[in-house]
């Protein structure tokens, strides 16, 4: 998870009717996210083939009030996966941001430290996220900003200026790997437009890795 602080007027145009932008020490992030499907299953099947895939996503984080209580989720700007088939059921299901690029990965776990990394090729350039990470996975501190950046628990999507989809995401705390090294290599003004092309030439705030868990993703709702 690469985490970098934006001008909030960048994410107007994303932003899903109803929901406000969330921040963390008064500051609005993205985040540059590269992580692993695995026994995926629709509805309780598994789909040959869509079992165990990549996703990279840019997202960035909003409040939703729901009866007097804030509901703090992520919104996906785009969402990035090896198969057209998952980018067609994410797209059509949820309303999401899907698109289908050839992607790999690697990790490789040694005595002392983990080296892993995301690859998607986007007009015939690799793009990659890639980390060095200590051995041991911590627990994640409460109020920090790992904190601020996972456990939002719900999603968001924008189907119309009026109209807003939202769904449960759920998972148990992840516990966080310090970082030692990293790399983002990313052409963001190629892959997510002119409004992004200034994240090119920006230090990342914050980089870390999570370590996973089960996740359920609840069936829609419009709000």
């Amino acid at each position: 998870m690469a985490n970098y602080i934006v001008d909030p007027a960048v994410l107007k145009n994303y932003l899903p009717a109803k929901t406000v932008l969330d921040s963390f020490n008064g500051n609005v992030y993205v985040s540059l996210i590269g992580f692993m499907f695995e026994e995926t299953r629709l509805r309780g099947f598994k789909i040959p083939f869509h079992i165990n895939f990549e996703e990279v996503n840019l997202r960035f984080y909003v409040r939703y009030k729901d009866n007097g209580v804030w509901k703090r989720g992520a919104v996906f700007i785009k969402e990035i996966v090896p198969r057209s088939a998952i980018s067609f059921i994410a797209n059509n299901l949820y309303n999401e941001k899907y698109i289908t690029l050839p992607m790999k990965h690697f990790y490789n776990a040694g005595e002392n430290e983990i080296e892993l990394g995301y690859s998607w090729k986007y007009k015939n350039k690799w793009h990659r996220l890639e980390a060095t990470t200590d051995k041991e996975a911590l627990p994640m501190p409460a109020e920090s900003e790992e904190a601020f950046i996972a456990e939002h628990y719900w999603g968001y999507s924008k189907y119309s200026p009026a109209v807003t989809f939202e769904y449960a995401v759920l998972h148990p705390a992840w516990k966080v790997y310090k970082v030692k090294r990293y790399l983002v290599d990313c052409d963001f003004k190629a892959l997510y437009g002119e409004q992004f092309a200034m994240l090119q030439h920006t230090v990342s705030q914050s980089v870390f890795v999570a370590k996973g868990s089960e996740i359920a993703i609840l069936k829609k709702t419009k709000l």
